[in-house]
């Protein structure tokens, strides 16, 4: 499976959402990387058949998914940042719901929905209604409906948002066992949720595409950008003056901070040690924003 996303923009009024978005992708995770309002959101909604394009063609081994038409829906699988579940359903019925809307065989859906419950972990909820599912339940049932269909392109919108940390484990196994044999699309700004799962990472900054690389290779382009300085407090405003600090550690009357910084931090009487970056530093190099952990 090869998908072509060629020439893509964007706008709204006078705000051009996305620019001039270019990529090939196939088989694999691909991770969509951005501080809210890059664009992210966009993109998947045009890739979704959500939303239209302003400018540009997304191809689907060569044909246009305009041509396409309803063939090109039977190979997606969407999982938008808020599902639009009937709390008053069960899992079990709201899958049978999804199924129909989707035109599968009734006899068929049963058997691929006992399947995607025991796939997502939840098989022994299915009668349970949606109302009282966590974050995470509720984001795996969304998992199963974006599966029914068996698609060849699943399409994920922020989907660990909210999640607490073993949820958000759970989560990401799930998503290293679909991968094998589909081309996963998940956009996000929380940046350990892809380093162990992504194989290759697309950087978006102001709706454009800036970077795209594994996540070891994109980790190497800050190489030599990472610092640990051990401080004084008093010594720490002048550093916070001049560089941005992504942690920061106090040990007794001193502070470890941690800079990502072109330049490296020089203050007098304190030793600058130069750190392996993590993607965490990658985000922080590009956004200059707060990370996400």
């Amino acid at each position: 499976m090869e998908l072509i996303i060629k020439n893509i923009s964007k706008k709204f009024k006078d705000k051009v959402a996305v620019n001039n978005f270019n990529v090939t992708l196939n088989n694999g995770v691909y991770a969509l990387l951005g501080e809210n309002g890059a664009g992210k959101t966009t993109v998947m909604r045009i890739l979704a058949d959500v939303s239209s394009p302003t400018t540009g063609e997304i191809l689907v081994n060569g044909k246009n998914k305009n041509e396409l038409g309803p063939n090109y829906r039977d190979l997606l699988g969407y999982v938008p940042q808020d599902i639009g579940f009937y709390k008053n359903f069960t899992a079990e019925k709201f899958l049978m719901y999804v199924s129909a809307l989707k035109g599968l065989d009734k006899k068929e859906a049963k058997i691929k929905i006992d399947e995607l419950l025991k796939f997502v972990n939840l098989d022994k909820y299915r009668k349970k209604k949606i109302d009282g599912f966590s974050g995470g339940m509720k984001q795996r049932l969304g998992i199963a409906q974006a599966l029914l269909n068996d698609p060849k392109i699943l399409i994920l919108d922020e989907p660990t948002a909210g999640l607490d940390p073993n949820e958000r484990i759970r989560f990401k196994n799930l998503i290293a066992d679909i991968s094998k044999n589909k081309i996963v699309i998940l956009s996000t700004h929380i940046v350990s949720d892809i380093e162990f799962i992504a194989s290759e990472i697309l950087v978006m900054k102001d709706g454009e595409l800036i970077e795209r690389s594994t996540p070891r290779e994109i980790i190497d382009t800050i190489k030599g950008k990472v610092f640990t300085l051990k401080l004084k407090e008093e010594q720490l405003n002048r550093l916070q003056n001049k560089f941005k600090i992504s942690n920061m550690v106090r040990e007794n009357q001193y502070v470890l901070a941690r800079v990502v910084d072109d330049v490296r931090p020089e203050i007098e009487g304190v030793a600058c040690i130069e750190e392996e970056p993590n993607l965490e530093d990658v985000f922080l190099y590009y956004f200059k924003e707060e990370v996400c952990v």
